[in-house]
């Protein structure tokens, strides 16, 4: 460039223009050198102290390694360049008010794209927030990603075109449950348990909706809501259990309310069947230990001991990444989640402004409506006329490690999940009644 500014000096009008342009050519081109894409933020509203703040922990590990995997193959594609994605932690403490302040502090933040999922009662009011956020500020509209909260209206009657479920809603999972529940000739009786709130509510309503259905033979021998991880002692309840003659518990519980419950029941030497939704979830094999070998049931997406190469292959990953006994808790429903997002801001990229700072969201939720994804041997696809993800389920019983079926346990604790029964995404399929309102394009 200087040569050719000292050569342009025998005309020394054409040296300005030359010298002037090829300066902030290279100015331009050095300030894009030096300006990477601004990351994509992801804001994770999650319970991460408190009674729960396990399974918080880990969601935050399976979204970390969902994304660390999109950006070691060069982040997501937005216009002409790509950027990395880049996640928030927001400590809910499983509260609601919580909840909606960090919401706040994570879209003034810069975040559009909100991860929730452990609890339906949280997951319900940030759901109400963002309609009214986005309505309220269309320059600045959000997405939110549900991995967990199941409680089916969510995409029925409450359901909203910014909100995305990945999670099987507890319809779909009570149903799996009642696939295995039905053929079992030998029970003449259930407790139905629960904790007191919208989603523990649902899974009850559902349990005696099914049963009736299925197995009118089969007798309820108790009904119970309890409050919301407040019991510390579940003696009193497996005392109620054992009395009432149940053979079996239905419940929905999570986190300690089920660790509790397992543990009350060991103790109690209750040596009925567990029919639950997250009896494989952190913690509670190992409360239940040799009483819960045959005897605890869970329905899942997915399960460590499904039997193909390519799931094995991602479990010992998972282990690789986080080989801690007390990381063991693996989510392949979160990993779509994160591939499906990264594939939607792709297809988003081509019909959007790729000038924007930043995705927008409407586009991305269009991207997101029926978009298909696949890992690890498993598929799901987004119904658009919901937003509830489809995708197969599996029921799988407590077993010894080392049984056969039973590869890996849970958690270090000797115990694992032998898939014992698998539905298809079109077996699992429930109807809808969801009427989406949608903004104009």
């Amino acid at each position: 460039m200087f040569i050719l500014c000292i050569k342009a000096l025998k005309w020394p009008w054409m040296a300005l223009c030359v010298c002037a342009f090829l300066l902030a050519s290279l100015t331009h081109l050095k300030a894009h050198a030096q300006t990477p894409p601004a990351p994509v933020k992801l804001a994770l509203i999650e319970g991460l102290s408190g009674p729960n703040a396990s399974g918080g922990e880990a969601v935050y590990r399976n979204l970390v390694w969902a994304l660390e995997r999109v950006n070691a193959r060069g982040g997501v594609s937005w216009g002409k360049a790509s950027a990395p994605m880049l996640l928030e932690r927001f400590d809910s403490q499983g509260q609601t008010q919580e909840a909606l302040s960090a919401l706040r502090l994570a879209i003034d933040g810069g975040a559009r794209i909100i991860l929730q999922g452990n609890s339906s009662a949280v997951a319900a009011a940030l759901i109400d927030a963002v309609n009214k956020h986005n309505a309220r500020d269309p320059a600045r509209r959000v997405l939110f990603l549900n991995y967990s909260a199941v409680d089916p209206s969510l995409t029925n009657e409450k359901c909203s075109f910014w909100h995305f479920r990945f999670d099987a809603h507890a319809d779909m999972r009570m149903a799996a449950l009642m696939e295995l529940l039905r053929e079992d000739a030998a029970l003449k009786s259930v407790y139905l348990l629960g904790q007191d709130y919208s989603f523990g509510q649902s899974v009850l309503r559902e349990a005696r909706r099914q049963l009736a259905a299925l197995r009118p033979d089969v007798r309820i021998a108790g009904d119970e809501l309890h409050p919301l991880l407040r019991i510390k002692d579940f003696a009193p309840y497996m005392a109620k259990i054992k009395a009432s003659g149940a053979q079996a518990v239905v419940t929905g519980n999570f986190g300690p309310d089920l660790t509790l419950l397992v543990k009350a029941a060991r103790e109690s030497g209750f040596e009925g069947t567990f029919y639950t939704f997250y009896g494989n979830a952190l913690g509670a094999p190992a409360a239940m230990g040799e009483a819960g070998v045959g005897k605890v049931i869970a329905v899942a997406d997915w399960l460590p001991n499904v039997q193909s190469a390519s799931s094995e292959s991602f479990y010992r990953a998972f282990r690789t990444r986080f080989p801690k006994p007390d990381d063991d808790y693996v989510h392949l429903r979160m990993q779509l989640m994160v591939e499906a997002l990264a594939q939607a801001m792709g297809e988003a990229s081509k019909r959007g402004n790729p000038e924007a700072s930043t995705p927008d969201a409407a586009d991305i939720a269009r991207a997101l409506e029926g978009i298909s994804v696949s890992l690890a041997g498993q598929s799901g696809s987004m119904r658009a006329s919901d937003h509830q993800f489809q995708q197969p389920l599996v029921v799988g019983v407590m077993e010894r490690q080392g049984a056969p079926g039973v590869k890996f346990d849970v958690e270090g604790s000797g115990y694992g999940f032998k898939v014992i029964k698998t539905l298809s995404a079109t077996q699992a399929r429930m109807p809808e009644s969801c009427t989406m309102q949608r903004p104009a394009p």
